[in-house]
C-alpha cells in the first residue's frame, strides 16, 4: 500500500541554548552525579566522562576488578578497564552499551585523560605498555568532538621485539540481539528493546601501516599499526549509519527528513521503517520515527524506497529521493493502526496490572511478533501492563484474547475481531477467587539487565512480576547490590510489590542469593562481596557483609545437592561434601523453573536429546533434598523462577507462599516474614494454593508432637482455569500408597469449586515421621496462565515444606532412610545410573525410551 504524500517544510525543535564545549572528567568529587544513563549505564566513581555537545560516554578507569557487569567477560581475565563502557546521545539519558573494547579486553597499565589543543575535542587514552602485553604496546584514544555525533577511537599497536608478534585485533562488543552490516561495511546495532530507540554504528576510517586488519595481525619487529575507528550514536540504527557516513569522506550524503501521520493531523508515533541498503536494497536498517511522528536521516544520494511499517505491522512503501547536500522533507499520511484497547479492573473496579496474550485464529495468519522476549509492552504474543487501561495494536484479523493476573484471580477469554484502523474494545473484570487471608506469594530469586548474563528490560521484570501477582521480590541482580524500589515507584506499582536490597553472589560453582543489604552508590558492583568456590566462606562472607543482622537470608541457588554435601570434589567419591555448609544457609531451591520431580522415584532422569544416539544423566534435586531430610538435614525447600526474560523464562512458574500479618503488599515487611521463613513456614507452588495443618496449628516447618496418629487439615484452592486430580502425602520422604487420594479413586474427596479439596487426613504414626503434602493434575497444563511460553506446558503443582512429628516423646530423630537409592555423588556416566535403575526396580533391563519433556522415571502409581 502506498501512502499519500506532500512536500511539506517541517517546524523542528529550537530556541534551545547551546550545550557546553568538548570536556574530559573524572567522575568524582561531587561530579558522579554527571555519569550518563541508561538502560546499559554502568560507569562509577573513578571512570571518565567523555562529552560534546551531541553525546556523552563512559571510559572505565584501571581499577582492580573493573567490569560492566558479571557477564561481560568470564574469568580472572575478564576485566574491561579502558574501554568504551557508555554512549548515548547529550541528555538522553538513553546507554544501551553495555561495553566495546576495540582489540578485545584485559589488563592495562593506565588509562588517563589527554590534554586538548583544540577546543572542541576531548579525549581519554587507555595503555598498555610493552612489558605487560608481551613485548607489545597497545594505546587506544577515545575523542569527542563538538558537532560529531560519536566516539572516535584511535589505536596504535607496536611490536618493541626484535621477533614477529601475534596481536588480537577482533574488538568486544555486547550485546545486541538485532545486528547487520552495511554494502560498505559498517556494523550497525539496535537496543534491544526496539522502544528505547538507540542504534549504534561502527567501523574502520583509516589504517596506517598495514594492508588491513582482520582479526588478529602479525606485526614484524618494530612494525607499527595504527586504527581508526567511529563508534556513532542515532536514535536508530539508521541514524547512526547515516552518521558515520557523514564522518567518512568519499560518499555523497544528503538528509530526508519526514512527518509521518493517520488521516488526521496527529503524529505516527514509534513507527518502525527500514530503509534498503546493499545490493538491490536487500539489507534493510531499521530506524524509527519519534513521539511525534517525525523521522530525520542522512542517507547517501540517489533514489530508494523505505518500507514503512505501522504500529499494526501493515507494511507501506515511500520514495526517498535523496540529493547531495540538499535536505528532502515530506509528509506521508498511513492509516490508523487497529488493535484491542483494554479497560480491566479488580472486583471493586480498581485498576490492576494484567497481562493478555494472543492467538491469531484466521486461516494462515502469521504467527505474532510484538516485540523481543525481553519486555513487557509486546513480548512474542503476549503484552504486560502495570494497569489495566492499556493498547495493544494488532494486524487486522480474528484472535482468541485471554487476559489473566497470576493463579488467584480469574481470567478473561474472548474471540476479537479487529478491524483494519480500528479498535475493538475488551472490557472486564479481573476477580480475586483464591482467598489467601494471612499468607503472601513471594519469588526469592529473579533478574533483569543489571545481572549481565541478560538484557530484560528492569521495568520489564517488574511489570512481569506485578501480572503475575507476585507480592515479595527481592532484588537478586547477579554480583550487584542493587535496588528495585526505585522502578517500582516510577511504575505506580508500590501498593501492588515490595521489595529489598540484595544480590545473587555468582561464580563457577554454587551460587548463593542473600538480601537484604545496602548498595553503596557508584561502586564496582555496588559494593558486593566476592564470590568464593568454598559455599561456606560464601556463606559467612554473605552472613557478615555490612555486619550481620536477624534478618538476613541466605539461600542456595539451583544447587548440586550431590556436591554440596556428599561428593564436593565431584569425583563419584562420597567425601560428606562440604562439611557444616547446611547449617549456614537459610534456604535452598528445590525448584527453579518450569516442572518437576518432587514424586519422582528415583534420584536420576536419563534422557536421549532428539536427534542424539547417547542418552544424557541429569540428577534430581528433588529427589535428592527428599534423602537429605531422611539424613537430618532440614534445609528449607524454595520454589523460584529464576527469571531471565518476560516471556518464556519470566516470573510465575514457581512461588513461595508464607505467613505475612499483612494482606497489602505495600505494608510487607521482610523483618516479619523472615522468621517465618526461616523457619521453613513456606508452601511451594506453581498455581494451586494448598494449606497444610496439624490438629495442634502446626504448619510447614514446624515440630509437632503425637502418639500413634496425627490427623492433617489439607486445603487446596485453584483459580477457574487451574484444577487438582491428586492429592498425595509423603512420610519420611516416601509416597505412602494408602494416603494417594485421585479424583478417579477417591471422587468425593474432591470439589468441582474454587475449593477443590478440603479433607481431613488421618495419618497413623509408629515412628518419627516428617510429612509433605503434594497436590498436583497430572494431565493439565497451564496454556489459559502463560499461552504460547514454556510455562503453559507446566502441570498445576503444591507441596508444603515438612512438617517434622515426634512420635515417642524423644523429640524429633530422621530415620536415615535413603529411599532405595545411595546419596548421590558426582561423575555418573549412563551406564552407570542405567544399572542403579534396573537395580532399584524402576527400570526394565532393555534400552529406555526418552523420557517425555524430561519426566524422571516413575514407577506405576499405587
Amino acid at each position: 500500500m502506498k501512502p499519500t504524500t506532500f512536500l511539506l517544510p517541517l517546524i523542528l525543535c529550537a530556541g534551545t541554548l547551546p550545550l557546553q564545549a568538548a570536556e574530559v572528567f573524572e567522575a568524582a568529587l561531587g561530579r558522579e552525579t554527571e555519569l550518563p544513563q541508561g538502560k546499559e549505564a554502568d560507569g562509577i566513581r573513578g571512570d571518565f566522562v567523555l562529552r560534546s555537545d551531541k553525546v556523552e560516554a563512559v571510559i572505565s578507569q584501571n581499577a582492580p576488578n573493573r567490569r560492566a557487569n558479571m557477564s561481560t567477560f568470564y574469568g580472572e581475565d575478564g576485566v574491561t578497564p579502558g574501554c568504551l563502557y557508555d554512549l548515548t546521545l547529550r541528555g538522553a539519558a538513553n546507554d544501551q552499551l553495555v561495553v566495546y573494547g576495540p582489540c578485545g579486553h584485559g589488563h592495562v597499565s593506565y588509562v588517563r585523560m589527554l590534554e586538548s589543543k583544540e577546543a572542541d575535542s576531548a579525549a581519554v587514552e587507555s595503555v598498555t605498555t610493552a612489558g605487560k602485553n608481551g613485548g607489545v604496546f597497545k594505546r587506544h584514544e577515545y575523542r569527542v568532538k563538538d558537532g560529531v555525533q560519536g566516539v572516535f577511537i584511535t589505536t596504535t599497536l607496536r611490536n618493541e621485539t626484535d621477533k614477529p608478534q601475534k596481536v588480537n585485533t577482533k574488538a568486544d562488543l555486547t550485546r545486541f540481539d538485532s545486528t547487520g552490516m552495511t554494502a560498505d561495511g559498517i556494523f550497525w546495532a539496535d537496543a534491544i528493546n526496539p522502544a528505547h530507540k538507540c542504534g549504534y554504528a561502527i567501523s574502520g576510517l583509516k589504517i596506517t601501516g598495514a594492508q588491513n586488519v582482520g582479526d588478529t595481525l602479525e606485526l614484524a619487529p618494530k612494525q607499527e599499526v595504527i586504527i581508526e575507528r567511529f563508534f556513532a550514536v542515532g536514535t536508530s540504527p539508521a541514524a547512526a549509519v547515516g552518521e558515520f557516513r557523514s564522518v567518512k569522506s568519499g560518499m555523497e550524503m544528503g538528509v530526508f527528513e519526514a512527518q509521518i501521520v493517520h488521516e488526521t493531523p496527529r503524529g505516527a508515533a514509534d513507527v518502525k521503517v527500514m530503509v534498503p541498503d546493499g545490493k538491490e536494497g536487500k539489507v534493510p536498517v531499521p530506524a524509527y520515527t519519534d513521539g511525534e511522528g517525525r523521522l530525520s536521516l542522512k542517507l547517501p544520494a540517489g533514489n530508494g524506497q523505505l518500507d514503512v511499517i505501522g504500529r499494526d505491522g501493515r507494511h507501506f512503501t515511500q520514495p526517498a529521493d535523496v540529493v547531495a547536500g540538499e535536505t528532502k522533507t515530506v509528509v506521508l499520511h498511513i492509516p490508523r493502526p487497529s488493535g484491542i484497547r483494554f479497560d480491566i479492573t479488580d472486583d471493586s473496579g480498581k485498576s490492576i496490572p494484567c497481562k493478555a496474550h494472543f492467538k491469531p485464529l484466521d486461516e494462515g495468519a502469521p504467527k505474532l511478533d510484538l516485540g523481543p522476549k525481553w519486555r513487557a509492552h509486546g513480548c512474542v504474543d503476549q503484552y504486560h501492563s502495570e494497569k489495566g487501561q492499556f493498547t495493544v495494536h494488532l494486524p487486522p484479523g480474528k484472535y482468541r484474547t485471554v487476559v489473566v493476573r497470576g493463579p488467584e484471580f480469574s481470567h478473561l477469554e474472548q474471540e476479537v475481531i479487529v478491524e483494519p484502523g480500528l479498535e475493538a474494545m475488551l472490557k472486564g473484570t479481573l476477580k480475586r477467587l483464591v482467598d489467601t487471608k494471612g499468607w503472601i506469594s513471594a519469588d526469592f530469586h529473579n533478574h533483569s539487565t543489571p545481572s549481565g548474563d541478560n538484557v530484560c528490560d528492569t521495568d520489564g521484570r517488574i511489570i512481569n512480576i506485578a501480572v503475575e501477582h507476585l507480592e515479595f521480590a527481592p532484588t537478586t541482580e547477579h554480583n550487584r547490590l542493587y535496588d528495585w524500589e526505585p522502578t517500582i515507584k516510577a511504575l505506580g506499582l508500590e501498593s501492588f510489590i515490595k521489595t529489598v536490597k540484595g544480590m545473587e553472589l555468582t561464580g563457577s560453582r554454587q551460587h548463593f542469593n542473600a538480601f537484604p543489604f545496602e548498595p553503596v552508590p557508584f561502586t564496582q558492583d555496588g559494593g558486593a562481596p566476592v564470590w568464593n568456590d568454598d559455599p561456606r566462606i560464601t556463606a559467612l562472607t554473605l552472613r557478615r557483609w555490612q555486619g550481620e543482622r536477624a534478618d538476613r537470608w541466605i539461600q542456595f541457588n539451583h544447587p548440586d545437592l550431590a556436591n554440596m554435601f556428599t561428593d564436593r570434589n565431584s569425583d563419584g567419591i562420597a567425601d560428606g561434601g562440604f562439611v557444616g555448609v547446611g547449617g549456614m544457609i537459610d534456604g535452598s531451591e528445590s525448584q527453579n523453573g518450569p516442572g518437576t520431580d518432587i514424586l519422582a522415584e528415583a534420584p536420576f532422569k536419563l534422557t536421549r536429546p532428539q536427534g542424539s544416539l547417547a542418552m544424557k544423566v541429569s540428577t534430581s534435586r528433588e529427589f535428592a533434598w527428599r534423602q537429605l531430610l531422611n539424613q537430618g538435614l532440614r534445609v528449607t525447600a524454595v520454589g523460584v523462577a529464576d527469571a531471565h526474560s518476560v516471556y518464556g523464562n519470566g516470573v510465575g512458574c514457581w512461588r513461595c507462599y508464607l505467613p505475612s500479618s499483612t494482606d497489602e503488599p505495600g505494608k510487607i515487611d521482610w523483618a516479619e516474614l523472615a522468621p517465618h521463613a526461616k523457619a521453613g513456614h513456606i508452601v511451594l507452588s506453581t498455581g494451586p494454593f494448598l494449606e497444610v495443618t496439624t490438629q495442634n496449628g502446626k504448619i510447614a516447618g514446624d515440630d509437632d508432637r503425637a502418639t500413634g496418629s496425627i490427623d492433617l487439615k489439607v486445603r487446596v484452592q485453584c483459580t477457574d482455569w487451574l484444577d487438582i486430580n491428586r492429592v498425595q502425602v509423603l512420610v519420611n520422604s516416601r509416597p505412602d500408597p494408602t494416603l494417594n487420594f485421585t479424583r478417579e479413586s477417591h471422587p468425593q474427596m474432591f470439589q468441582d469449586g474454587v475449593v477443590k479439596f478440603d479433607q481431613k487426613i488421618h495419618i497413623p504414626l509408629q515412628h518419627d515421621a516428617h510429612l509433605i503434602v503434594v497436590a498436583t493434575h497430572e494431565t493439565m497444563t497451564q496454556e489459559i496462565g502463560f499461552g504460547t511460553s514454556d510455562y503453559g506446558r507446566m502441570r498445576p503443582c503444591a507441596y508444603n515444606n515438612p512438617i517434622y512429628v515426634d512420635a515417642d516423646g524423644h523429640g524429633f530423630t530422621p530415620n536415615g532412610d535413603t529411599l532405595g537409592f545411595d546419596l548421590p555423588i558426582g561423575g555418573l556416566n549412563a551406564d552407570k545410573v542405567k544399572a542403579k535403575l534396573i537395580k532399584a526396580g524402576v527400570m526394565k533391563a532393555e534400552e529406555p525410551k526418552p523420557a517425555a519433556n524430561g519426566d524422571a522415571p516413575k514407577k506405576p502409581k499405587a
